[in-house]
């Protein structure tokens, strides 16, 4: 059964730091493009960030391109989102979400391409 688990949100303070996981069960990961999403209340699900298959392309939307890092464990069938300077707007309910690729294909950030979903993981960025 393929599945995704995301982890490590939380509450933090403006200007702190947060790292997700989305652990992946049922596939091998590495196979696959993976890409991070979120959605606010009342806003329109947003595509975060995303990493290719073997890593050939990494994207990040313009919101969060310098605070927010996106890696691999392939050996731990996981991937990462490291979040730095976190602010207000940053709060949402993130998902991760993957796609199966062919070696060299590049991901997305749109929502639609991708097949396998998450179940999502609360992040509050509040004083």
């Amino acid at each position: 059964q393929v599945q995704l688990v995301e982890s490590g949100g939380g509450l933090v303070q403006p200007g702190g730091s947060l790292r997700l996981s989305c652990a992946a069960s049922g596939f091998t990961l590495d196979y696959y493009a993976i890409g991070w999403f979120r959605q606010a209340p009342g806003k329109e699900r947003e595509g975060v960030s995303c990493i290719s298959r073997s890593d050939v392309s990494i994207y990040y939307a313009d919101s969060v391109k310098g605070r927010f890092t996106i890696s691999r464990d392939n050996a731990k069938n996981t991937v990462y989102l490291q979040m730095n300077s976190l602010k207000p707007e940053d709060t949402a309910v993130y998902y991760c979400a993957a796609v199966r690729k062919g070696i060299g294909v590049g991901c997305g950030l749109g929502s639609h391409e991708y097949d396998y979903w998450g179940q999502g993981t609360q992040v509050t960025v509040s004083s």
